[in-house]
Formats: C-alpha cells, sequence, structure tokens
C-alpha cells in the first residue's frame, strides 16, 4: 500500500523552489512535504498503521534529540509531539554514512566545499519515531575555488 502511494504521489508534480544563499545559480531544492501529507492522511484514513511510518533508525533519533533543529509543526501522526529537522549531507570525502552538521555555520562550510555535495532534510518526531525526508538540495558546485577567493578578499 505504501508503494502505491509513493507512486502516485511520484507522479504528481513536486514543488521545486530556489533556496537563496544555500544553492549555486540555476540549482534547485525539492520539497516533499506532498508525499509527507498523503502518509499522514492515509494513517488518519487507515490505509498505513502507524507503525508503516513510525519506524525512524536508533541513529536519526538520536541526532533528532542531541542536535534536531525545532520546527513549529506538530507531528502529523501523533500530533503529540512538535517535530525537529535532522540535516544529513553527502559527498566526496565525507563518510560513507554522511555528515550531520550540528551548527548552521557547519552546514554553510559543507555546502560550500570544493568537492559536489547533497544535503537532505529529515523531519522527525522524537516521541513516535515518525520520519519523512523533507527536502534535498545540492552544496555550492558552482563555486569555484577562483570564485571563493575573491569572496574572501584574498
Amino acid at each position: 500500500m505504501l508503494q502505491e502511494i509513493r507512486l502516485a504521489i511520484a507522479a504528481r508534480v513536486l514543488e521545486v523552489s530556489r533556496t537563496k544563499g544555500v544553492t549555486g545559480p540555476g540549482e534547485a531544492s525539492v520539497e516533499y512535504r506532498l508525499v509527507r501529507n498523503a502518509k499522514a492522511a492515509a494513517v488518519r484514513s487507515g490505509r498505513l498503521s502507524a507503525e508503516d511510518v513510525c519506524d525512524a533508525h536508533p541513529e536519526l533519533l538520536r541526532a533528532a534529540r542531541n542536535i534536531g533543529r525545532p520546527t513549529e509543526d506538530r507531528c502529523p501522526v501523533c500530533d503529540g509531539a512538535v517535530t525537529v529537522e535532522v540535516t544529513y549531507v553527502f559527498g566526496a570525502k565525507l563518510p560513507a554514512g554522511g555528515t550531520c552538521p550540528g551548527t548552521a555555520t557547519e552546514l554553510k562550510r559543507l555546502l560550500r566545499r570544493e568537492e559536489p555535495v547533497q544535503a537532505y532534510t529529515v523531519e522527525v518526531c522524537t516521541a513516535c519515531k515518525f520520519h519523512h525526508l523533507l527536502r534535498r538540495f545540492p552544496g555550492d558546485a558552482a563555486a569555484t575555488p577562483a570564485s571563493r577567493r575573491s569572496r574572501s578578499g584574498s
């Protein structure tokens, strides 16, 4: 059933927005809120059980508790807690499992690396273990080492 929902949502147009200050010119961030909302509606209607969507990995829950950034959104499944966002960055010369920056400064530093990177922000409810990919966005691949030097004034 979950696969059918994913396929139906994938057929729809996902909201694509420019992320100012994070991505380079012409690069886009992909938002996955339509899929999230469809999952929550499927749980509320009984087509999916909460156990189908509330199965966050223990490492994701640990990251959410320790370095997650609280949102203003309540969990769409249990409605009992405010969700947090955890961002993972993957790319060349980073650990195989990616890295999870703890601060906005560290995230910006990772996104501005010379090597191409891809970042994923996951929404997590630490109360019921709901988790969902919220957005995917590229690093600043358009910034070359020369443009970095000119921006830093050296």
